[in-house]
């Protein structure tokens, strides 16, 4: 099985919005980074934005150069 390739990220954030979010991954039993990430991930979709649309795009943008 591949492994996901993930880039790191440096985040300012609100220490309350912070321990809000450390609360509820808590009790969905994930980690704060798998939290954040479903966020995102949610609100993306809301949007009507598909991860798999970027992956095309900046997979050919990578051959172009």
């Amino acid at each position: 099985m591949a492994k996901k390739e993930v880039k790191p990220f440096l985040l300012r954030i609100d220490p309350r919005v912070l321990a809000a979010i450390q609360r509820w991954a808590e009790a969905d039993l994930r980690s704060l980074n798998g939290q954040i990430e479903y966020i995102l991930r949610q609100a993306l979709a809301k949007r009507g934005v598909k991860l798999s649309d970027f992956e095309e795009k900046g997979s050919k943008a990578d051959a172009d150069e």
